[in-house]
């Protein structure tokens, strides 16, 4: 019916070998990053922050609605600044100092979001503006025969 379960009685090595991959993932949530990347991505309808470092690992997160905005008072100016000052509280665990932005997208909240990151007291030493913009368009309507 179910799965055949087998136990096997573990040796002292191999609990002392658990312990130790443990404690290299707590040493690992500890590093420290002076310097960051904040991705803002801003729609219609929500903003998200992520903040990385400089590999491009996400330390900290945030968006509207996981804050607790729904509906349409995701897409507020309001909203994006505090996404973007509830993510910085979260980085700051990992003694952020700079940070460089990258917005990408069109969106009420855009402008107050990056100035929620900037009146977090952190170091702004970039801004850059990473929107897609279509070059070419979709194909045009073949012409009608009659």
């Amino acid at each position: 019916m179910g799965k055949k379960r087998i136990i096997i009685k573990a040796d002292a090595t191999s609990d002392s070998a658990g312990q130790a991959e443990g404690s290299v993932s707590k040493k690992a949530s500890k590093k420290q990053v002076i310097n960051g990347i904040a991705h803002i991505s801003v729609s219609y309808n929500n903003t998200i922050v992520a903040i990385s470092d400089t590999k491009g690992e996400i330390i900290a997160w945030s968006s509207a609605g996981s804050i607790g905005f729904k509906g349409t008072k995701k897409s507020t100016p309001y909203a994006a600044n505090l996404v973007a000052k509830d993510c910085v509280e979260k980085a700051k665990k990992f003694n952020l100092m700079n940070i460089k932005v990258i917005v990408k997208g069109i969106g009420p909240g855009r402008e107050s979001a990056i100035r929620g990151l900037a009146g977090s007291g952190l170091n702004l030493t970039g801004l850059q503006d990473a929107t897609p913009v279509a070059h070419n368009g979709v194909r045009r309507k073949k012409p009608r025969r009659v």
